[in-house]
């Protein structure tokens, strides 16, 4: 007899693993959730085991030798073809397994089976001992010999629909077949998302993935890995506006750091050549899709290199990591959300450059003035925003300017990796300007997507032109932009 996926009743079963398990209302499926807790011989029990879901998996063609196995997880789908016979996919670490529940196999007598085993809902924790077999159509399944209710789902899933899964005999099956349909549960909710859409699993799992190779990377170059202060009597090391924290034993107002730059840089000068951290920055501005006040960055300093070095050292660090993730040097990535078609991103270098300002004027059809630092160029500025239809809200200083109008005409044109390089002086207070052109810097910025993905510069080591940098930024925050950085005498 065919346990697998083409029994005589297949279609009902497929329409019973559907996840709408009630017409009642939340509240309602709520108390009855509770009822089915109450009336429960041993609620939440202890349960012991041998090995994870995806530990199983990778066991699965060695089946016929397995001894019995414990698993635990999520059940996400339910299917019955009878009193006596039910077939359940069991969830947990990104991974999905078919569980068979069969009343002649059980521990239990057939009326404690089916008491049990109509309790079990969709989404409650189960844990269930029993040994590996594979189905006629080769689907890994555990043959259930003992089936215990760990831990009731008392909600409702939230609404789903059906996801297309490809599978082929002798394959695990994807992970999940439903993803949520509405974004305000999926950004609120996140751990449904995750309980719900693998997708969401695999992107925590490669973002994980991600740190793990950057800090590698940066270790076998001899960086040493620090951790510096979250919160400080003043701020700065970017153009941002702070949060603000009372301390309330020192009664006194402190800010969370917006960049670990300058404690950075305070390491570098006490002798340690090569640091980096990964860790929170924290800054005072608005969300969209692409930035939150609360953001993980890598930050590292070298010492006696120049931009040039960190281009070629972010080119490598950044095609290698894609290739470990990934397996190759090209990607496919849903700029505009999965259910549009995606964009292909090539990572394989050297990555395309693109000088600020000869290219901002090809693409705008702009003659910006050669000092930047005048008010002919704020003039002008001013003028070809309003004309071309660039918003800049005030103040309208030059380096803001600027700034809007590469978000407009260069970051468009930046899909595949590509360096945005030798910004202004007025837009980059701790750049060093270029060897033979005081007034650009040694500075890049890489952007994928048409997003800002690193800042990098050669710095600035001159402290007599570090402090005209600092009295300008003073200046613009005098003006209004608040994101101007405040002066901070301890780093002169």
């Amino acid at each position: 007899m065919d346990y697998g996926e083409t029994r005589g009743k297949r279609k009902q079963k497929q329409k019973n693993s559907v996840p709408v398990l009630s017409k009642k209302t939340s509240q309602e499926y709520f108390e009855g959730r509770l009822e089915d807790v109450k009336a429960g011989e041993s609620q939440y029990p202890h349960f012991s085991v041998s090995m994870s879901i995806p530990e199983f998996i990778k066991r699965g063609d060695c089946v016929e030798t397995s001894p019995e196995t414990s698993l635990a997880g999520r059940i996400m789908s339910k299917r019955s073809s009878s009193s006596k016979l039910f077939f359940y996919d069991l969830h947990g670490d990104g991974c999905k397994v078919q569980v068979m529940a069969k009343a002649d196999e059980s521990t239990l007598d057939e009326a404690e089976f089916s008491k049990l085993h109509a309790k079990v809902k969709h989404g409650d924790i189960v844990g269930v001992i029993g040994f590996p077999m594979k189905t006629k159509k080769g689907e890994l399944t555990l043959l259930s010999r003992s089936f215990t209710l760990l831990s009731y789902c008392l909600h409702m899933i939230a609404d789903t629909s059906k996801k297309t899964e490809n599978w082929s005999p002798g394959q695990p099956r994807n992970p999940t077949s439903y993803i949520l349909k509405d974004k305000e549960i999926i950004y609120r909710q996140r751990y449904l998302d995750l309980m719900i859409n693998n997708d969401a699993h695999k992107i925590l799992l490669a973002k994980s993935n991600i740190t793990s190779y950057i800090r590698s990377y940066l270790t076998k170059q001899n960086f040493l890995e620090v951790e510096t202060p979250v919160m400080s009597m003043s701020v700065g090391g970017g153009a941002a506006k702070p949060f603000s924290v009372h301390h309330g034993d020192k009664t006194t107002e402190m800010y969370l750091r917006i960049a670990p730059e300058l404690y950075l840089k305070q390491l570098v000068v006490g002798g340690l050549g090569r640091v980096f951290e990964i860790g929170k920055q924290f800054r005072n501005e608005g969300i969209d899709m692409t930035h939150h006040p609360e953001f993980t960055s890598c930050e590292f300093y070298m010492a006696y290199a120049d931009y040039n070095e960190l281009m070629t050292m972010t080119e490598d660090l950044l095609s290698g990591l894609v290739k470990e993730i990934t397996g190759g040097c090209k990607i496919k990535y849903h700029a505009n959300g999965y259910d549009k078609e995606p964009i292909e991103i090539d990572f394989t270098p050297p990555f395309r450059r693109l000088d600020m300002i000869d290219e901002l004027e090809k693409a705008a059809q702009l003659e910006i003035p050669k000092d930047l630092a005048s008010k002919e160029a704020n003039t002008y500025l001013i003028a070809a925003c309003a004309r071309l239809d660039v918003n800049c809200a005030s103040p309208q200083t030059t380096s803001r300017l600027l700034g809007k109008l590469v978000e407009k005409y260069l970051e468009e044109m930046c899909v595949n990796p590509t360096f945005i390089i030798h910004h202004p002086v007025i837009m980059s207070a701790f750049a060093k300007s270029q060897k033979h052109n005081d007034g650009f810097t040694e500075r890049f910025e890489l952007y994928i997507a048409k997003q800002e993905l690193c800042n990098a510069y050669t710095e600035l080591n001159d402290p007599v032109s570090q402090r005209k940098r600092f009295d300008h930024q003073l200046m613009e925050r005098e003006c209004g932009d608040e994101e101007a950085m405040i002066l901070d005498e301890g780093c002169y």
